[in-house]
């Protein structure tokens, strides 16, 4: 019996759908521009729905919508048909992916929302199926040949449907001006999101600062850094930042001084800053470099300068929390 070499039929399918996927280009068009509008303007949640292969694909495609922001989720057709169309509301959009456009369990979907006048774009590659003629906007796609030796398995098909809806993702990411910094606000817990993060996002500001002025003493100074509970206090003097008292020092310093000593005898001058642009990550590796638990944060324009001004303190506890590493 020969060998089978199935290397080249891997390479063989992959071929396939890598020159079939090049057809993508033929749906940018009127009705590509129709939806991306449609969808931005959307006053409440992307449904985005399917069944079987076509499901997946929606499912996928949900979930990349709201990872960049728009509020979006999975209805199955079929659980819609035993009540939950009322998961639908008037101001929703309907993304209804079905290659073949025909599939019968989409058509009580399509009745429900035409009947309320709920918008549906359409994903199929048949112009006269019933998803397209249902539709608001159809994006029709074209008809491709699958990578499997029967040439009926869906995979050339369910990549490029995959394919369209990244397509739309990327458009409506580019119409919202979407950011790294945005990206991250949705992806809090995950690695992407942890290494995006800016220090601005996770620093103390405010009333919670932990700041005394220069002309304070010591034991007063402590009071503040009992209070703010960060381990330190910021000397200032006329808003510039002058120096930094650990704890560690002020009870060092009303143990063997008097409690009324100046601050500048035992603040350390010249701390050291961070920008409150700069990534939560750069942050924790000053941190390490420096032996310190905490680092004095200013604008990015203020950066550079001697004189700075105090917008929030980054601690080590924080970055720890949000799994920076």
């Amino acid at each position: 019996m020969p060998k089978v070499n199935y290397i080249s039929i891997a390479k063989k399918a992959a071929a396939i759908q890598i020159n079939e996927l090049k057809k993508i280009n033929k749906v940018f068009n009127k009705s590509f521009l129709q939806a991306v509008d449609v969808m931005a303007n959307c006053k409440g949640k992307v449904i985005c729905a399917g069944i079987g292969k076509s499901g997946l694909i929606a499912r996928k495609v949900a979930a990349t919508l709201s990872s960049v922001g728009i509020s979006s989720f999975f209805l199955n057709p079929s659980e819609a048909n035993h009540g939950d169309l009322g998961q639908i509301d008037k101001r929703d959009l309907l993304l209804v992916f079905s290659y073949s456009g025909n599939t019968s369990e989409i058509a009580n979907m399509l009745q429900y929302a035409n009947r309320f006048n709920i918008k549906i774009i359409g994903v199929a590659s048949k112009k006269d199926s019933l998803l397209l003629k249902a539709s608001d906007v159809k994006l029709l796609l074209p008809q491709v040949k699958e990578s499997d030796p029967t040439g009926m398995v869906p995979t050339t098909s369910t990549s490029i449907t995959l394919l369209l809806g990244d397509c739309l993702a990327v458009a409506l990411m580019n119409k919202m001006s979407f950011s790294k910094e945005r990206f991250k606000v949705f992806h809090p817990g995950g690695n992407i999101g942890q290494k995006l993060l800016l220090v601005k996002d996770i620093m103390t500001k405010g009333n919670k600062l932990p700041v005394v002025n220069i002309n304070k003493s010591i034991y007063e100074a402590t009071k503040v850094i009992d209070q703010k509970k960060l381990g330190l206090a910021v000397v200032m003097e006329k808003n510039n930042v002058k120096g930094v008292l650990t704890d560690g020092d002020a009870r060092r310093g009303i143990k063997h001084y008097s409690k009324n000593d100046h601050l500048k005898n035992f603040m350390t001058p010249n701390p050291f800053f961070v920008s409150e642009t700069s990534l939560a990550s750069k942050a924790l590796s000053l941190m390490n470099e420096k032996k310190i638990t905490s680092l004095l944060v200013t604008t990015e324009k203020e950066y550079s300068k001697t004189n700075r001004k105090l917008k929030g303190i980054v601690h080590i506890h924080s970055l720890l929390k949000y799994g920076i590493k």
